[in-house]
């Protein structure tokens, strides 16, 4: 993949962009509001999808597939660029050839910001969701923040808006560096789960980068006090305003009284006060979001109780947790998680659901590097929390193919080869997954790959079985 170049100055003006990935989910939000900024888009991505048809009735000029000639590129004034781009893409070098500004997708994002007052989420898991609880709390507090999210929030079917506000609000990327080219006024970690060693090399140098994010931070480091990682790196701050939260006694923010059967509740202590919570979200793990999110809100001035009873209101993300479809009884779930400890938190939320009823999972390895490197994490995560699991193949996205790395190297991994199966053809997957399931089960799909597209032959074949 391109490494960006986060040294380069930022243009002063933008004219026409042109956005290569523009269907991602990052990409397709800042694509949005370029547009709301009245500025000309065009862009390309490999297949049509929601995002792509909706950047079309925007205005936006959108192809299908990379071409040095898509509409669009040749009266770009710049180009933006996501991280799974590889340098030799067509688009890329027409327009380094032409000499005009080449920005990485955090870049355009920097450029767009300009002077408001950014709060930056980040971490290896739970960004996506803290993100859209402190967008969710500052819009029902009045605050009308511009934002950018990883995910389009529920109950505003948007991933990104202009509004009137100072407040920023982004997702900040660390994968390949990137979070650390904002300026940043408040900073959130979620946890400092060591990955994309690809890029850092080494879990010293992971940890280096979110301590680098946080002491930039112009008023105030959020940061997860149960967390290894985010303990290890909070020691090496030298930040004058922090603030904790988790389930640790002497968070700032401490999070007790959790019950998980159903959408989760629990209270929040600060500052000598408990705040009684409930969410519409599942999930231990929502419940420590949550806190997160408050630490944030409140840490920038909004009242606790109207801070939390905002955060309360968020109803979910696409593709966390997402509900999509009921086929004679089975319900259809589809997650982002593509890490063991992002894994383990969704099936635990989908245990907290299912009641009586078995969770199938659907696995699709995300990247070979952390296929090779985790295989017997997962394997362990899967039989460990769900009832049986279907592997797939690996979704390289950025990277090229690893000799001998596949799916069956986490089926392999089982200690029982009966609770899982290597099923590479998806057909094979979904009716497998529909045979196995009863009235009462959940079938869940885990992946930041290309694995929500099985959900519609994982339906059809429950309405087969169902019709048989």
């Amino acid at each position: 993949m391109i490494k960006p170049d986060l040294s380069m100055p930022l243009p002063a003006e933008l004219g026409a962009v042109h956005f290569v990935g523009i269907g991602g989910s990052g990409m397709s939000g800042i694509a949005r509001l370029f547009l709301a900024s009245g500025h000309t888009v065009s862009g390309s991505d490999r297949s049509e999808n929601h995002n792509t048809s909706e950047l079309r009735e925007l205005g936006a000029t959108v192809s299908i597939g990379h071409d040095s000639g898509n509409a669009g590129l040749a009266a770009a004034d710049a180009l933006v660029y996501t991280g799974a781009l590889w340098p030799d893409n067509p688009e890329y070098l027409a327009a380094v050839g032409r000499g005009i500004p080449v920005l990485h997708r955090s870049q355009a994002l920097a450029w767009l910001i300009n002077h408001k007052r950014l709060v930056a989420v980040a971490g290896a898991h739970g960004k996506t969701t803290s993100t859209g609880m402190i967008i969710t709390a500052m819009l029902a507090l009045g605050a009308d923040p511009s934002f950018v999210n990883g995910g389009v929030i529920q109950s505003l079917g948007l991933s990104s808006s202009f509004g009137s506000g100072e407040l920023f609000v982004v997702e900040a990327d660390e994968s390949d560096g990137s979070f650390l080219l904002y300026d940043t006024a408040v900073a959130l970690i979620t946890n400092v789960d060591a990955d994309h060693l690809d890029h850092y090399g080494t879990h010293d140098a992971f940890d280096a980068a979110f301590v680098e994010f946080a002491d930039k931070a112009a008023e105030l480091v959020v940061v997860s006090s149960d967390d290894r990682g985010a303990i290890r790196v909070t020691a090496r701050l030298e930040h004058k305003r922090i603030m904790t939260f988790g389930e640790d006694a002497a968070a700032d923010v401490r999070v007790h009284s959790i019950a998980t059967g159903g959408p989760v509740s629990f209270t929040l202590s600060w500052r000598g006060e408990d705040y009684p919570a409930a969410l519409t979200v599942p999930g231990r793990h929502n419940a420590i979001n949550a806190a997160g999110a408050f630490a944030v809100l409140v840490g920038l001035g909004f009242a606790p109780r109207a801070a939390l009873d905002g955060i309360a209101a968020f109803g979910g993300t696409e593709r966390r947790f997402e509900l999509r479809g009921t086929v004679r009884g089975v319900s259809v779930y589809d997650d982002y998680a593509h890490h063991p400890t992002e894994v383990a938190a969704a099936l635990t939320a989908a245990r907290s659901v299912v009641g009586a009823g078995r969770i199938i999972a659907v696995h699709q390895p995300h990247l070979y590097s952390r296929t090779q490197a985790m295989a017997g994490e997962f394997a362990e995560t899967y039989e460990r929390l769900a009832d049986h699991t279907i592997v797939l193949d690996v979704f390289g996205a950025r990277e090229d193919p690893v000799p001998g790395v596949t799916g069956a190297l986490v089926s392999a991994r089982f200690a029982d080869e009966a609770n899982v199966d290597y099923l590479p053809d998806w057909q094979q997957a979904a009716d497998r997954a529909a045979a196995l399931a009863r009235d009462g089960d959940i079938i869940m799909t885990l992946s930041c790959g290309d694995v929500y597209r099985i959900v519609p032959q994982i339906l059809e074949s429950l309405t087969t079985r169902q019709d048989a």
